[in-house]
């Protein structure tokens, strides 16, 4: 079963389940980018690419937060909420995702 987030308005699990299930069923990056490019406006592309980025930074270990800030521009509440997510509030969609982008780096 899906874990959807307690705050989720009670119409939106199943259709938020159901998006998830679509774009795990997208066998190549520029059909999800296609799809997420009908789905999404500019704006969210652009905020979940910069938490992406800034996952990524922090995975490294190697930057403080003001520095990920100078290289994402990303504030220092979005770089704490990712943060937040990596570490003990999490679903683990960040971990899985950082497998999975090691995986294809290999």
């Amino acid at each position: 079963m899906s874990t959807v987030p307690d705050n989720f308005p009670d119409h939106s699990p199943n259709n938020l389940f159901s998006l998830c299930q679509v774009l795990a069923q997208l066998n190549h990056a520029q059909d999800v980018l296609c799809f997420l490019q009908d789905l999404c406006t500019q704006g969210e592309l652009s905020a979940m690419a910069e938490r992406w980025q800034v996952c990524q930074l922090l995975d490294q270990g190697d930057l403080s937060y003001r520095e990920i800030r100078e290289k994402t521009k990303a504030s220092l509440t979005t770089i704490t909420r990712v943060a937040k997510f990596l570490g003990k509030k999490s679903f683990n969609g960040y971990a899985k995702a950082l497998t999975k982008a090691r995986e294809l780096k290999e």
